[in-house]
This record gives C-alpha cells, sequence and structure tokens, in this order.
C-alpha cells in the first residue's frame, strides 16, 4: 500500500471562540473531493471516498480521537508530541467533505493559533494509505483506501513534493498490527530483472525474503 497525501486548494473559514475569557480557535471548509481530477493527477470515486471517511468518522471522529499534525510526518501513523488539532465533524456536500478543526493547546497547537493570529494562510491535507490505478488520465484510488489523518500545512507545494519524492516511494504494511515500513526496492529490482525462464523462481524466492523479514519483525 503506498502513503497518499493531497493538499485540498479550498479557503478555509477561521473561526474564533470565547468562553470564560479564553480565546479559541478552529477552522472550517472543504477537507476532501470526490470524483474530481485533484493537482497531484488523482481521482477518488464517491464510493470509495465515502467508505474511508465513514470509517474514520465512527472509528476516530465519534470517538474523540481524530487528530492530526502540523505539516506532514514521514509516516502514516499520528505522532502525539506533534499533534495540533482535533477533527470535530465531516459532513458530505455534493462530492465535498467539509470538516471543522479545533485547534488545540498543545506547543503545536500554539504554533497554528500564532500563525493564524498573523494572518497567514493554512491549509489542510489528508493523509491514508491504498493503492492506485491507471484510469484515462488520471491515477484511480482504489477500494482498499484508508484514512489515517487530516493535517494542517502551510506550503501547498509541499505535500506533494514531499509526498511524490519520499513518502510514495515507500511501501507500507500492516505487521502485527503495525504500520511498518519496508525496504523492499532490492527485491523489486531482482524480480525485474530476472529472464522470463526463471521469473516464477525469483518471485517465489523474493516473497519467501519478505516473509522471512516480517518474521524477524515479530
Amino acid at each position: 500500500m503506498k502513503l497518499i497525501a493531497e493538499y485540498t486548494e479550498q479557503n478555509l473559514e477561521v473561526l474564533t471562540e470565547a468562553k470564560d475569557g479564553k480565546k479559541s480557535y478552529a477552522i472550517e471548509g472543504i477537507f476532501m473531493q470526490a470524483e474530481t481530477k485533484n493537482r497531484n493527477g488523482r481521482i477518488y470515486p464517491r464510493a470509495v471516498m465515502e467508505k474511508a471517511v465513514g470509517k474514520y468518522d465512527k472509528e476516530q471522529v465519534a470517538k474523540g480521537r481524530a487528530v492530526g499534525e502540523l505539516n506532514h510526518p514521514e509516516g502514516p501513523t499520528v505522532n502525539l508530541d506533534k499533534v495540533s488539532h482535533k477533527i470535530e465533524s465531516l459532513d458530505w456536500k455534493g462530492n465535498d467533505v467539509v470538516g471543522k478543526a479545533r485547534i488545540l493547546e498543545t506547543p503545536m497547537g500554539k504554533i497554528v493559533e500564532g500563525l493564524l493570529e498573523g494572518g497567514v494562510n493554512l491549509g489542510v491535507s489528508t493523509r491514508g494509505m491504498g493503492s492506485l490505478s491507471r484510469g484515462n488520465n488520471a491515477m484511480v484510488v482504489q477500494p482498499d483506501f484508508m484514512l489515517n489523518a487530516v493535517d494542517i500545512v502551510q506550503d501547498p507545494s509541499a505535500p506533494s513534493a514531499f509526498v511524490n519524492g519520499i513518502m510514495e516511494g515507500v511501501e507500507w504494511v500492516w505487521n502485527n498490527g503495525i504500520i511498518e515500513a519496508k525496504q523492499i526496492e532490492q527485491m523489486e529490482t531482482e524480480i525485474k530483472k530476472a529472464p522470463r525462464i526463471g521469473l516464477y523462481e525469483t518471485q517465489v524466492r523474493e516473497f519467501k525474503n519478505f516473509l522471512s523479514l516480517l518474521k524477524h519483525k515479530i
């Protein structure tokens, strides 16, 4: 499975609320879009996104666990020491998923607050895992897609460059309930350079090597 991140090029509304003399911030706007080719050349079918958002909403948002980071980390999991906000709601409007995120009183959350107070335009970027299939002039996200987090980002060009250059170049697998990156480039190279007559044997050998790698990690 590939780690997939998407920056949503939509203006977010900054909400401020005062309670007991204390100001709090939230951001609201379009977090995700289905059935539209995005800036990374990918399309999320409505059914695929509905399934992923529904699962995330039920298992994370509804239970108060849907937190995200300021900028993208190097993997699919959320680092609690870098959390800046909590997703409070995700609702469908047409093919758009409109979300609301509450800025938390964490070190990273304080940075976000300072940026918002200074008038810095921030955006959101989703982080998930799944496979891709080439369609008509676009890569189509497949039904195995899982939404992991919605992060806050400042530079819209950064997610594309960072994700395509690093994060999407790594394969991720489930290992005993934990998501791990696998260094399988060498295995792929061995399979690609294998002669046709010995291709099957090479595939079996490298698959056994992969299983052995997993075994040593458990």
